[in-house]
Parts: structure tokens; sequence; C-alpha cells
């Protein structure tokens, strides 16, 4: 792998300054007991994960396995040996824990970013969503906890959260799953789920259905669990076949057949949405770290690239032009990794409440959504930027770069599209009023401010609101694609340059100003960001 890759036997930790300034900003209480953890998880990020991954969506991607040797059916998905272990490895290290056990969401998600891999981080967030699903709403169903978390000593579970179906995706409430109670009062389940992820993997799995007798909509599904087997140890449901993808292929994804499952129902049936939603927001900041995640190591493939290739007549790093696209890299890396912490952080502060939510929750929705949509734009240009610097050589499948673009599209489909990003922001600001601590915490941050950038996104961040607000019905969807994107920029800025405050580090602000000009006044980088290296050479997190 050492000859294919730039990015391979780093520790994707220590190379990383951004990740370490922002879990200080974030998280200093915390920092200090999780980086012998974290240096741990950047050795693993740089070699075993980054080799195994490639390996398995090359060479030996998972299998469905139909039938046993004795003829009964078991619909198992086979792993090769590398990845079944590297998946034990994690899960066993611990990234599924602390939140459950009294610490915080920062270190699953930094330990998710590090991962980033879409693949093995999808089975690792389905597995934590089941878990969050039982901690806070299922206690008897408690048993299953030590496994979905990886406890020392447990037996390894996984999980799985399947929602959507064929006729509607992310439109939950057209679903046709039925749940029936039988005689016994056993709730069973009846219907299919089109795109179910970490299918043949999953011992159980979260799944939405609409009781006999509810409402239709989303607000009439109720939150099920699934187990593999059923109470006389058969099946429970079919896995009918697993999907071919563009990428993500070393998480099976299959078509499930639930045929009279037994069920067991998920605290109130009628609260059943608000449980899946939240399951949704814990995914979504899943999406941005992977995201930037991914993107992250498509940047160092990059910067190893042009640091090491000549091309007429000098080093590529030398070419303006390729100082230019790594500038636009680092300055959107480092802005995109600080709103998706500052969505993690809200949302650490809020993940207790249960249905009905302050004020508090709504407005980590909103990050969430923010921070889950921009992300996942940057991490398909920025990728795509990546295999451009590399040449011909950036379009071979047998160097990581490409793989890392093919992996970056799925993050603005997964957990709702942009659309969908954009419309539940409109829903959670005109229902839920939820713009309004967003605008009151980020006025602050920048309305003392003299830079031309703290201004550029103070007016940004009000006249997007404004606007906004003085609209209705079809005008409002129409331009709120336009709103998420603006209302992330703004924060961006802001949260560049409160840390190059906090950390003393004035490259922070600097990027804060390319961010601006580039994003929010739509002019060139300015010429003084050519001499930049700190920026877009990245603090040589090389080491070169």
């Amino acid at each position: 792998m050492q000859y294919r890759s730039h990015a391979y036997g780093l520790n994707h930790y220590d190379c990383d300054p951004d990740l370490q300034e922002v879990l200080r900003y974030f998280w200093p209480q915390g920092l200090a007991q999780a980086g012998e953890r974290l240096h741990s998880y950047g050795a693993l990020a740089g070699r075993e994960i980054y080799e195994i991954a490639d390996y398995t969506d090359k060479i030996a991607p998972p299998q469905l396995v139909t039938w046993g040797i004795d003829g009964q059916r078991v619909d198992r998905v086979w792993l090769n040996p590398a990845q079944r272990a590297l998946l034990e490895q994690l899960m066993q290290g611990g990234i599924n824990r602390p939140h459950y056990e009294g610490g915080s969401w920062h270190e699953h998600f930094a330990l998710g970013y590090l991962v980033s891999d879409p693949g093995l981080y999808c089975t690792l967030t389905v597995t934590n969503q089941t878990a969050y699903v039982i901690y806070k709403y299922a206690p008897e169903a408690k048993d299953w906890l030590p496994g979905l978390t990886g406890q020392p000593g447990a037996e390894l579970k996984y999980g799985a959260t399947w929602l959507t179906e064929v006729q509607g995706g992310s439109d939950l409430g057209v679903n046709e799953t039925l749940a029936v109670q039988d005689e016994q009062q056993q709730w069973r389940l009846s219907g299919e789920k089109y795109f179910a992820s970490n299918a043949g993997l999953a011992d159980l799995a979260v799944i939405t259905a609409r009781p006999e007798g509810a409402p239709g909509g989303a607000k009439g599904l109720a939150l099920y669990l699934v187990s593999r087997l059923n109470r006389q140890g058969e099946l429970n449901f079919l896995l009918r076949r697993l999907k071919e993808k563009s990428g993500t292929r070393s998480v099976p994804t299959g078509e499930i057949s639930l045929e009279g499952s037994e069920a067991q129902l998920v605290g109130r049936a009628d609260q059943g949405i608000y449980y899946a939603l939240e399951m949704l927001t814990v995914s979504r900041l899943a999406n941005a770290v992977a995201a930037v995640g991914i993107t992250r190591k498509a940047h160092l493939e990059a910067l190893g690239y042009v640091q090491e290739r000549r091309a007429f007549g000098q080093v590529l790093i030398d070419h303006p032009l390729v100082r230019r696209d790594l500038l636009e890299m680092e300055t959107r890396l480092a802005a995109g990794m600080l709103l998706t912490f500052k969505a993690i952080d809200a949302f650490d502060h809020a993940w207790s409440e249960r249905p009905p939510y302050s004020q508090r929750y709504h407005y980590a929705r909103l990050l969430s959504h923010l921070a889950k949509n921009r992300t996942a734009e940057l991490a398909a240009d920025l990728t795509r930027l990546a295999m451009e610097l590399h040449g011909g050589i950036g379009f071979l499948a047998e160097f990581p770069v490409a793989r890392w673009h093919r992996e970056a599209l799925i993050t603005p489909i997964w957990e709702g599209t942009s659309n969908i990003q954009a419309l539940d922001m409109l829903e959670v600001m005109q229902k839920k009023a939820a713009h309004e601590p967003f605008l009151e915490e980020f006025s602050a941050l920048l309305a003392h401010r003299s830079e031309p950038a703290a201004k550029s996104a103070l007016a940004a961040l009000r006249g997007t609101l404004e606007r906004l607000g003085r609209l209705e019905g079809p005008l409002a969807q129409f331009y709120a694609k336009e709103a998420l994107k603006r209302l992330a920029d703004s924060a961006q800025v802001a949260l560049l340059l409160e840390l190059a405050e906090q950390s003393g580090q004035e490259r922070y602000a600097r990027m804060a100003g390319y961010y601006a000009a580039h994003f929010l006044d739509h002019q060139d980088y300015p010429a003084e960001a050519l001499a930049d290296r700190e920026v877009w050479g990245a603090v040589d997190a090389l080491g070169r």
C-alpha cells in the first residue's frame, strides 16, 4: 500500500492539527483524557483501516450467503477475515461507548472522523443508533447494550436502522409496513425495506412501521426493534439480495422482507417519528464527520503528491494554481470541521431530552442540517479536486484518491439529500423558532468584530434570515437551499474567527477572510493568499 499512497503509514490524528485545535476548542476537558485513544485510532486509520478498506472495496467485498450447508435459510453476509477482525477491533476499542458511560459525543465522533471510511463507519453508526434507541427509549431491551457498544467480555452484536421503502425514500409518511398485534399481544411486522444498510450483519434492527389503525403520514409511524431470529430461533425476516453500489462497498446494503416478523414496540407508538428523527440527527452528524474525514484523506493524498511530482520545470506545489487548489481544500476543510463539531457540541448538550423538546434541542437539530449539507458538498467537490491534482493517476482505480471520491458521493444522499435538509431546516425554523438562538449566538460572535470577514458574515446571516422570514409556502421552499448554504457559511466564518482568537493561531483568521471573500462576497481569493504557506501547506501536515 505504501507504494500507492501518500497518506498510508501516517498517524491521521497526529498529522491533523485542525482536528486537535477543534477538539481543544469544543472539548478541552476531555481531550487530555482521550488523547491516547485518539492517537491509537489515528495510527489505525493510517495503516490497517486504510489498507483493509481498500482491499475490501476492490477485492473482497461482502457476499450474501443465503443457504447453509444443511439446507437451512441463513441470510447472512460473509465478510473477509480482515474486515471482520477490524470491525471487532474498532467496536472493542470503544468507539460506541463514551456517550453511554457518562462521556461525550465529541469523542465518539472524533474517532468516527478518523475511521471515516463510509462503509466501515456506516456499520458502526447504525449499530450506535440501535444502542441509542434502546438506551433512551427501550430499557426492557437493555441486555442488547453490552454487545452493541462493545463492552469488554460481551459477545459483539451489530445493529441496523431500516426506515425507507421503495415507494417513498425520504418520504417516510408513505411507508406501508404494517404492525399488528396477534392474539398473544405480540407485535408482528409485514412489509418491505428497500435500502437496508448492514443487512446480513445486523443482529437487531430498528424499523419504522404503522400500527394497525394509526393515522397516515409520518406521525402515524411507530418504532420497533426486530431481532434477526425470532423466539423459536428461526429467521425473523428475509434478505432478498444485496445491492450493487458505486461506493460504500464494505457495508452490505440489501432489501428486507418482513413477513409477520416478531417485533418489540419502542416507547410510545405515537412518538415513533420523533424517536426516528433523533436517530437521524445522530446519523447526520456521523455523515458530516465522515464527509470531512474522507476529504482529509484525499487532501493528504493530494498534499503528498504535489510535493513530489514535478511538471513544467518545478515541483507541483510551487505552481500558483496548485497552491490555490490547496488553499481552497484546507480552508473549506477547517471550516467544515468547525461547523460539524459545533453541531456535535450542541447535540451533546441536548441529547438527553425527550419529546416534547426544548428550543435547545431544536437548535441542535438546525445545526445538524447545516453541517450535514455543507460538509457533504465540500466532500464531493474537494475529493474531485484531489483527483484532478493527481492528473491521470487520480482516475486510476488502483490508487486511493479515486475511491475517496467515489465514497464521498454518497454523503450528499445518505440521511436526506440537500433538498431534504433544506426542508427540515425550514420546518425547524418556522415551527420551532430554532433560528432565534442561532441568530443570537452567532450575532454575538460577530457583532463586536471589526474584520471585513465578520461584517460580511453578520450581514449574510441577518439578511438571509430576514428574507426567509418574509417568505411563505412555495417561495420559502424555493429559496431554502440557498439559505441553508448562506447560514452555514456565515457560521463557519464566525467559528474560524473565534478559533483564531481562542487558539492564538492567526491562520484561522486569515482562513475566515478567504472563506468570506469567496463564498459570502463571491470574490476571488485575495492576492496575499498565494504566499500563505501555513494554509495551503496545511502547516506541513506531512512533516516535509
